[in-house]
């Protein structure tokens, strides 16, 4: 036994379905991406993630994927299942129906809907919950949905690929590349996980990205693009706007659309593109939940000014560039240094000649 109420085999599957629900991170927004798994007699017969665009649920997928009868199976959940009917069933019903025996749950549904109704709903049916399962690690693969729902914005991760000493380019602009072939295939593993990449005008007219997923087999994948454009600068004949019919596209933009885009360019006039609270209550509204930035420099401080900058991915290769070269940070003003953001180092890992380094906001 590792806890008073889990045992090994607990963990095992629970640890099973956490891996599931992380396969959908970057399709399921606005709904958490949930992993399910159904065991009887210690052998898994069902297992679930949310599928893309949020329906069916991990519990749904599960048991209609079962290659026997959930009759007196244990049900491993990464999300307390929901008891409301939304567009479709309540997963506690197709439980209950289903009649399983236990249901262990990770972590509890904070969405005023379901927050500990699906427990009451399963125990009142007869069924055995348990809560609390691995919840740590759930919680860090839900924190998107959790923080739609609890702070109003979406989770902000921050792409960085940068020199040894910090630096994004040298000063004339080259920047292809400073990181290597490792680095930026992890990176395009990250545009996988998010609803949407955000980029500054400046980015956008400097490297005229695509800002797509070229994972093999994640292709279709590709997050929504957005680019922060205060002045409505960016070209009618730029990679974004161009693909925009195949990849939705999005320019936040502060003046009336004055130029001839394609309808597949969705134009967002905001009063204050640099209001982020204002900006963040617009991506829940389009479905985000995971927000990638990747660039620039003043867009980046920006958010890290305004603390909304929950994770750094930073990149780094082994190149030495100099004072001259152009920072990842743009000044932050700072008066004092316990102003300063902190951020904790959670892995180190060695990518070829690169090393990423993975760190999460401190409070």
């Amino acid at each position: 036994m590792t806890h008073e109420s889990f045992t090994d085999i607990d963990y095992g599957f629970m640890k099973h379905a956490l891996s599931l629900s992380k396969r959908g991170l970057g399709t399921t927004a606005p709904n958490p991406s949930v992993g399910c798994v159904l065991v009887k007699n210690n052998h898994v017969i069902g297992q679930g993630w949310t599928q893309p665009g949020g329906r069916p649920h991990a519990e749904i997928h599960a048991l209609t994927s079962a290659v026997s009868s959930p009759d007196g199976a244990t049900a491993y959940v990464t999300l307390e299942p929901c008891a409301h009917k939304g567009q479709s069933g309540a997963c506690t019903d197709a439980l209950i129906q289903a009649n399983v025996k236990r249901v262990i749950i990770a972590s509890l549904d904070p969405n005023p809907q379901v927050n500990g109704k699906g427990i009451e709903d399963l125990k009142a049916a007869g069924i055995a919950v348990l809560s609390g399962c691995m919840k740590e690690e759930a919680d860090k693969i839900h924190r998107g949905f959790f923080f739609s729902l609890q702070k109003n914005r979406p989770l902000y991760t921050a792409k960085i690929a940068s020199s040894l000493d910090g630096k994004i380019a040298l000063q004339c602009g080259e920047s292809k590349w400073i990181t290597n072939d490792q680095s930026r295939m992890r990176g395009h593993s990250l545009r996988a996980n998010h609803d949407a990449i955000l980029i500054g005008i400046g980015t956008a007219l400097a490297d005229n990205p695509s800002l797509t997923c070229r994972l093999k087999g994640l292709e279709n994948q590709s997050p929504k693009r957005i680019v922060m454009d205060r002045q409505l600068r960016i070209p009618i004949t730029s990679e974004l706007v161009l693909s925009a019919e195949k990849i939705p596209t999005y320019i936040f933009t502060e003046v009336s659309n004055s130029k001839d885009y394609p309808p597949s360019v969705n134009i967002i006039t905001l009063n204050n593109i640099k209001d982020l609270k204002e900006v963040s209550r617009v991506f829940l509204s389009l479905g985000l939940t995971r927000v990638l930035i990747e660039g620039g420099a003043t867009l980046l401080s920006a958010f890290i000014e305004e603390d909304f900058v929950d994770d750094i991915y930073w990149f780094r290769s082994n190149q030495v560039i100099g004072a001259d070269g152009l920072s990842a940070i743009r000044s932050l003003a700072l008066r004092q240094l316990s102003d300063a953001k902190r951020y904790k180092l959670q892995e180190l890992l060695p990518l070829g000649t690169d090393i990423l380094e993975r760190r999460t906001r401190r409070r």
